[in-house]
């Protein structure tokens, strides 16, 4: 009975011992076991681990890759145009014994913070040498590839690596938006104000090219009647020339009767003259009374 008594004990607690020196790795992680805060092993392996109980611990890492948002960042570009960037990084922790020794106990959260100030950083150098025309154009992946592999070198130490980084979005400081679009809508206006005085000065020059058809097809049409008005003047005078011609008393008779009718017109016309006028000499007899 004693004997089982003390048995017992040593039983559960063999039986503790073996569970606490028992441990299951991830597939999604690594880990490491620190003896008195040092590394003494590492398990990158999905599976069964085993640690020394009491002695020593298990710190796990993701062994997935990690996001981090970065900005927004105030950059000056080479044209001295300021503008505002949001960016975000896509890592990994590739050493996990180095990023131990490099972040100690802060891990995952002291590393993000660290791996901003290197991406802010390599964003403001790159970014500062060329123009905001190309940070600001569709075409920028040549820039988050220097981003990228300038972050590379620095992130190595911290026993990370960097697999991206993007831009997600460029934009003007809030304090410099509004002068932006002022000169936006003064450039337009400048554009409307242009084409408005080249639709005017082409409107002058279809007018005055309608003015100038109408005066030429006016004059064209004043000449050619005045041809015609010519024309006809000249065959009526003609006819006047051969009926004369034929009956030279007949055509002085017809030519006094249209003296006549001309002077003659109204019903109070009156005629001063003498009365030996040869007006009238249709009127007086064959003896000339």
């Amino acid at each position: 009975m004693k004997k089982s008594t003390y048995l017992l004990p040593v039983l559960v607690i063999a039986i503790a011992g073996i569970l606490s020196s028992i441990f299951i790795v991830d597939e999604r992680e690594k880990a490491l076991v620190l003896q008195f805060g040092r590394v003494v092993s590492v398990k990158d392996e999905p599976g069964l681990a085993f640690k020394i109980p009491v002695f020593q611990e298990v710190v796990r890492y993701d062994d997935r890759i990690l996001s981090i948002d970065v900005g927004p960042i105030e950059v000056t570009p080479a044209d001295d145009r300021r503008l505002v960037v949001d960016a975000f990084a896509r890592f990994r922790i590739a050493d996990v014994v180095q990023f131990r020794q490099a972040v100690g106990n802060g891990g995952e959260v002291v590393a993000g913070q660290r791996l901003d100030r290197i991406l802010t950083a390599e964003t403001r150098e790159v970014l500062g040498t060329v123009s905001s025309k190309d940070i600001l154009s569709t075409d920028r992946a040549a820039l988050m590839l220097r981003i990228r592999n300038a972050a590379i070198t620095e992130a190595r130490a911290l026993g990370l690596e960097v697999v991206d980084v993007r831009l997600k979005a460029t934009d003007l400081p809030p304090q410099n938006l509004e002068a932006t679009f002022e000169r936006m809508r003064a450039e337009r206006e400048r554009e409307a104000t242009d084409e408005r005085a080249r639709g005017n000065e082409a409107a002058q020059r279809v007018r005055a090219q309608a003015d100038r058809t109408v005066v030429e097809l006016v004059s064209e049409a004043r000449r050619e009647a005045e041809i015609t008005r010519g024309e006809a003047d000249a065959e009526r005078n003609a006819i006047f020339a051969d009926a004369f011609g034929e009956d030279p008393e007949f055509f002085e008779f017809y030519r006094s009767l249209n003296a006549y009718r001309a002077a003659l017109k109204g019903e109070n016309s009156s005629i001063v003259m003498s009365p030996d006028s040869d007006f009238f000499n249709y009127f007086r007899d064959v003896q000339g009374r």
